[in-house]
Order: C-alpha cells, then structure tokens, then sequence
C-alpha cells in the first residue's frame, strides 16, 4: 500500500484512446477517434500538473504498447496504470488493485466495482470505471471513468466534496 506525499492526485478510468467505437458504445460527444483523443489530452493538461499523480484505474487504451506510450508521452503527470479489460499493453508489473493513503483516507482503486473493499468497513473510499457511469455507487464508492465527468480526471479535492456527502460504506462498523 501506497502513503502518496506529493501535492495533487488525480483519478481517472476508461478513456479508451485511439478507440473508434467506444464513442459510439458510449455516445461520446465526438466525430473521429483523433478529436476524443485531443480532447482528452487537452482537459487531462489543462487540470493536471506536470508534478502531480494520476492513477488510472483501467482501460487506458487496447492499442499497442508503443502507441500507449505516445500517449502517455503527451499527458501531465506521473502516471499509475491499472489494469483494465482492454489493456492489453500492459506487462505483469501491472496490477489490477490499487491501495494508498491521501491525507489520512484510505482508497481502493480498481477498474472494476466492488460492494465491499480494503478497509470498507472503517469507511475507505473505492474509486472504480469500466461501467461508464451505468452502475449505481454504494456508500463511499465513485466511478472516476471520464464519461462521468466531462472527460476530464477527478481531483483528489473533487473526491473528497463527493465522498463527504455519501451516506457510509454498508458494512461500516459502528464505534
């Protein structure tokens, strides 16, 4: 388990670059996969910095490994990859859970939903995509996929104006 250090974190799923039917699967706003793509690139800079941590949470894109690296090359930040349905580009080095601890909060981050998680029943948070903001969230669980939020990462302040006003974790122990 990670304890982040550094000033702004970001989150982030299912941006599916260079994924032509994605926008249609998803109704992105788009005409050609090379305007999602910019579009993309161009809100996850205008909000990250080249300083700060992002954490991807699956489904990055299921193109090449050398075609996912162009993209990175292009975004702000310093990346955490998680894997998704359709990353095949990743290595094994790549896991498909993530734990850390940002400002005291405990967070579990996967590309898929959980019900319950690391730590749930002290009120952890799970950050989650792959359902394209078609699933209904329970207690302190968010789908951070760019589709719901105007394609742009969630910050880690963001989260935690969300996070204190959901109702707590269904098996959140009672002190």
């Amino acid at each position: 388990m990670e304890t982040l250090n550094k000033t702004k974190y970001w989150f982030t799923a299912d941006e599916h670059y260079g994924h032509l039917n994605i926008i249609k699967y998803c109704n992105r706003p788009f005409d050609s996969v090379e305007e999602m793509d910019y579009a993309m690139i161009e809100r996850h800079n205008e909000v990250v910095g080249k300083d700060d941590t992002v954490i991807h949470l699956g489904d990055f894109t299921l193109k090449s490994k050398e075609k996912a690296l162009s993209y990175i090359s292009r975004l702000n930040g310093n990346h955490i990859f998680i894997q998704g349905s359709h990353d095949k580009w990743m290595g094994p080095e790549h896991h498909e859970i993530w734990e850390g601890n940002i400002e005291g909060v405990h967070i579990v981050g996967c590309h898929y939903a959980m019900r319950v998680w690391g730590e749930s029943h002290y009120n952890s948070w799970h950050l989650f995509g792959h359902s394209h903001g078609r699933l209904e969230e329970i207690g302190k669980s968010l789908d951070v996929g760019v589709d719901t939020h105007d394609f742009y990462p969630y910050s880690f302040e963001g989260i935690k104006l969300i996070m204190g006003a959901k109702e707590d974790n269904i098996n959140r122990l009672k002190e």
